[in-house]
């Protein structure tokens, strides 16, 4: 993984490369940065950079033959964990390894992908995955061994936040105390959700969402776009380079989440005093709840965007609003009146909430029901 092949972020290269150069390496990083803006492809290559040789900033004059290897992330020292479940071929303790041919596919093909995309990949995205203590035992084994080429090892952990307390506390003193050489990289979107006796072991850099440019450069390179053309799906993207490949393609799941979020609206204003539109909510939320836990969460994550750029509209913060819905029938001006200040923190909280008992396991079904009823009276206060 080449630095020139990460898009922005020059000021986090230039301080990697250079702690590498001095020989100042921490022994454990928390890279922490939303969706799409590069943390992952950052952390393999800043791991080439060290296990290879590599220097002058880039990851091509090195260790030759340790390079090649980094096409294929298939090199014997860097190790990787991330988020797993059971599946039809997993059906018990599962763990990173058992994902690898997965997992390199996913690098090949997305290396901005998200979790989504992940649970997509290994065909789970009906369950939630974790990182669990069987990981954390593999991952302190594989720790103990001497390193392949004799140098540096590298463990990166991918998406740290879904580490369960058992394997945090299991690995507690080896990120705190690893063995000679090795280096703890790990990447998270929700750094809050880091356990804190984790995080204050680490040194953490924040990485802020790609500006439109760099993503708008990167679309006419990759897709030989319209400048036109990729200058509007950069605005959409927001900063997240994942989105933006997703909508060139028109394969984002924002639009199948945009279309469940008109209907839902439509019947939740309705619903004041009509039994059919109560019945269409009921139909929405089991519609809903037969997708997976997962898509069910970042349908809800869509959602607070929507509303909060519908606020950002109605109170004329225009620079702001980045979403432009596909649906011929549906005006974002029209609907924006109805988010305001009476509704808005209630409408968040309600949101957020449900996300969090989906997350813990909740019927969600009932969540959903409940979440819709009680957005029908939400919709209809208006602002003083």
């Amino acid at each position: 993984m080449l630095f020139s092949e990460i898009l922005g972020q020059d000021h986090i290269k230039n301080h990697l490369t250079q702690s590498v150069e001095n020989g100042r390496i921490p022994h454990a990083q928390l890279f922490v940065g939303p969706e799409g803006c590069g943390t992952l492809p950052m952390a393999i290559a800043y791991a080439q950079y060290i296990l290879c040789n590599n220097k002058n900033g880039e990851n091509t004059e090195g260790n030759n033959s340790c390079n090649l290897k980094f096409n294929t992330f298939s090199h014997p020292d860097l190790h990787f964990a991330f988020p797993v479940t059971t599946n039809d071929k997993i059906k018990s303790k599962p763990v990173s390894n058992l994902f690898l041919e997965d997992w390199q596919q996913l690098l090949t093909q997305q290396p901005y992908g998200n979790l989504f995309d992940w649970y997509k990949q290994i065909g789970v995205d009906n369950k939630q995955g974790q990182i669990g203590v069987d990981e954390a035992q593999a991952i302190v084994k594989t720790l103990s061994l001497k390193s392949y080429e004799g140098g540096y090892k590298v463990m990166l952990i991918w998406m740290a936040e879904k580490m369960n307390i058992a394997c945090a506390n299991k690995l507690l003193k080896l990120i705190e105390e690893p063995p000679d050489k090795t280096v703890f990289l790990l990447i998270t979107e929700d750094e809050e959700q880091i356990i804190s006796t984790i995080s204050s072991r680490c040194q953490v850099l924040h990485f802020p969402p790609l500006p439109g440019d760099e993503i708008k450069k990167a679309l006419i390179k990759k897709y030989s776009l319209e400048v036109s053309i990729a200058t509007k799906i950069a605005h959409q993207a927001n900063g997240n380079y994942n989105k933006a490949c997703d909508l060139v393609y028109q394969d984002s799941e924002d639009l199948q989440f945009e279309t469940w979020f008109i209907f839902w609206i439509r019947s939740a204003f309705k619903a004041k005093g009509n039994k059919t539109a109560i019945h269409d909510l009921m139909s929405w939320s089991e519609e809903i709840a037969k997708t997976g836990r997962e898509t069910q969460k970042q349908f809800l994550h869509f959602c607070l965007d929507f509303f909060r750029q519908a606020l950002l509209l109605n109170y004329n913060a225009n620079e702001l609003v980045y979403f432009e819905p596909k649906s011929k029938n549906f005006k974002l001006n029209n609907f924006a009146p109805f988010v305001n200040d009476r509704n808005i923190i209630e409408i968040n909280e309600e949101l957020q909430d449900a996300i969090y008992h989906i997350e813990r396991n909740g019927n969600s079904k009932i969540i959903l029901t409940d979440l819709s009823i009680k957005l029908t009276r939400l919709l209809h206060k208006k602002t003083a």
